[in-house]
């Protein structure tokens, strides 16, 4: 059975490596780029999974599938491939700022007990204590969740193309998909690329942003924008605080990530295009970001900037993200796009789902 995967960031990848377990599939995967280009090159790897305010339905199942995918895929494609995947099993400390309501945590704290994960909401005593490089005023707490993670999006990527590989995957990089083509009624059986024409038993868009072209193509449009985020790497050239407690460290929408060697990663900003699709980065909302950041752990001010970057993100118009599904009107094209700021935290749990609708 031959599978054409469209599209190689985090998602796309984890989808080649869940399908290449099952013997007899051929697959190949095509990107117009080089792997982890797009957002899977702008995102932090912040896996915020527990700390989530989802607590039901499928958006808490799949961020639950995937914190307990990771756990073994991380040690699973380090020996595959030799790589090493930095990994950060320190938890998420989530910092609570003057105005919040700390009975919505404790409700929260008591759902995750419940269904059998770890919560700790602390005191600015035990904050200061365990974290002393958070020093701010207005900072009355903090939730710390020991069973969330931090990963490199970009070395995981790798990771699971050469495992995928391994194992018998087709990678194609700058091959772009120029169209899919109908045989049968409600079946698409042929991509073409720019390097030819490839027959496909089943087709699965994981191409983020450019899913929406694809999908115009067959008449059946799914409306995916891109939000711009940007972030900073910045190197203090020591670890904030305590250097055998380096968790990420997220208030207000910022996180602060530990990233080895006294480095952390800051970010990241928000953008919604203005007119048309182009989003030029604002350099003001990333200088804000910074001094956020800086507001938490002082000590940043005399970090020095390494590196800025940024990436879009597939955001679904008008309808809740990611989007995991059949296209309509075809009965073997399945889509798995369009996940907004959640696609390295949510990709082993595309994977699953997309191998569950291939063999249902």
């Amino acid at each position: 059975m031959n599978v054409a995967i469209i599209g190689c960031g985090v998602v796309g990848a984890a989808i080649a490596y869940e399908l290449c377990q099952v013997p007899g599939l051929k697959i190949t995967v095509f990107d117009k780029q080089p792997p982890a280009q797009a957002s899977t090159g702008a995102a932090l790897g912040v896996l915020v999974g527990i700390i989530s305010q989802k607590v039901k339905g499928k958006a808490w199942q799949m961020r639950q599938t995937s914190i307990q995918r990771y756990e073994t895929l991380i040690p699973e494609l380090e020996a595959i491939t030799g790589r090493k995947i930095p990994f950060n099993r320190q938890g998420i400390l989530s910092l609570c700022l003057e105005g919040e309501n700390t009975q919505d945590w404790e409700k929260l704290a008591a759902i995750r007990h419940s269904q059998g994960w770890q919560l700790e909401i602390w005191d600015t005593t035990k904050l200061k204590h365990i974290c002393p490089q958070v020093n701010n005023p207005q900072i009355t707490g903090a939730v710390y969740s020991p069973q969330d993670r931090q990963l490199d999006p970009t070395a995981l990527t790798l990771a699971l193309i050469e495992a995928s590989q391994h194992n018998g995957v087709t990678f194609k990089f700058g091959v772009t998909v120029l169209g899919v083509t109908t045989i049968e009624g409600n079946k698409c059986t042929t991509v073409e690329t720019t390097e030819g024409k490839i027959s496909a038993d089943w087709i699965i868009i994981s191409a983020g942003l450019g899913s929406t072209p694809i999908t115009a193509q067959l008449n059946q449009t799914v409306d995916i924008r891109p939000v711009l985020g940007q972030a900073l790497q910045v190197r203090l050239g020591h670890p904030l605080g305590n250097p055998d407690f380096q968790p990420a460290i997220t208030g207000n929408d910022v996180h602060i990530v530990p990233v080895g060697a006294g480095d952390y990663w800051i970010g990241a900003t928000v953008e919604f295009p203005t007119d048309g699709n182009e989003i030029p980065p604002n350099q003001e909302l990333l200088a804000s970001v910074r001094q956020q950041a800086i507001s938490f752990c002082p000590e940043l001010a005399t970090a020095e900037i390494l590196r800025t970057w940024s990436g879009l993100r597939p955001r679904p118009e008008g309808r809740p993200a990611p989007i995991i599904e059949e296209l309509p009107g075809f009965s073997n094209v399945l889509l798995a796009t369009g996940h907004y700021r959640n696609g390295v935290l949510l990709a082993p749990a595309t994977a699953q789902a997309i191998r569950e609708k291939i063999f249902k």
